[in-house]
């Protein structure tokens, strides 16, 4: 009896297939330089056909043309802009099957300036208005593409990845607006991963701790040894291939869904 209960426990190990990344159409927004830029490369790389979208027209083009893709000038904010430069990837590589959604600012500002006034509120908005509104504009029209696509294993249909950060969750002193745009950006993963589970959607998050990209380009050599050392392992920054590398982990693997994935080296901000 016992050999028989055994045997019936044994786990079906028949398993779903991960994506096959290889000649999908992925569009990466911010993908001209930083995290963007990498991930644009390690999708090419896995086979991909990769739309960049950016405001900067001659970085997008030159990282477009070293890996095969197409370039479009885009801001992430503006619906028509958005729209259009989404319209031309499709018509270009086809409909998208992944979006990396890499855009984003990371301005500071405080609430009162050091004179006591009340700081402009179109300063204090400003990363809000680009870094969520702008991947909240970038996942509803990926999302409509991906509806229409033939499901695959899994009755897959897309994958959707966002970018927070870890001042989602331990934003500091004179970032209440960017912690705010990342904040919303980590809340709304899992409802839309339940929002989109029906269309074969699925819906993840980064949110990458200190990064080495040109974002960390304004801050001086002592600053930026400050943050290094509030590290916990490894003491460095980030780099972008890392990010780049768990992107591309992240839509292969099928049963990744609706979660917020620190990457980070374990550090937690201080104020």
């Amino acid at each position: 009896m016992s050999g028989q209960h055994l045997a019936m426990q044994v786990p079906d190990k028949r398993a779903g297939s991960d994506m096959n990344v290889d000649g999908q159409t992925a569009i990466v927004t911010g993908g001209a330089s930083g995290l963007g830029e990498a991930t644009a490369r390690a999708l090419a790389q896995a086979g991909a056909r990769v739309g960049i979208l950016d405001l900067n027209e001659e970085l997008a083009g030159r990282v477009a043309a070293q890996v095969d893709g197409v370039a479009m000038v885009c801001d992430v904010a503006d619906s028509a802009s958005h729209e259009a430069a989404v319209a031309a990837v499709r018509e270009r590589l086809g409909p998208a099957r992944i979006l990396v959604a890499c855009a984003g600012i990371a301005p500071g500002a405080r609430l009162t300036g050091r004179d006591g006034k009340a700081s402009p509120l179109e300063r204090l908005t400003r990363a809000i208005r680009v870094n969520l509104v702008g991947t909240i504009n970038s996942c509803r029209l990926a999302a409509a593409d991906m509806a229409v696509l033939e499901p695959m294993d899994d009755n897959e249909r897309g994958c959707i990845i966002t970018t927070a950060s870890v001042a989602a969750f331990e934003g500091q002193i004179g970032q209440i607006d960017y912690a705010a745009s990342k904040g919303g950006v980590a809340a709304m993963t899992l409802p839309l991963a339940r929002e989109l589970a029906a269309g074969g959607i699925r819906v993840n998050c980064i949110a990458p701790g200190l990064m080495d990209t040109p974002m960390m380009d304004g801050l001086s050599g002592p600053e930026r040894q400050f943050l290094v050392d509030t590290s916990i392992h490894p003491r460095r920054l980030g780099n972008a291939d890392e990010y780049a590398a768990l992107a591309v982990h992240v839509t292969r693997n099928a049963f990744m869904n609706g979660s917020v994935i620190r990457l980070d080296g374990a550090i937690r901000m201080a104020p």
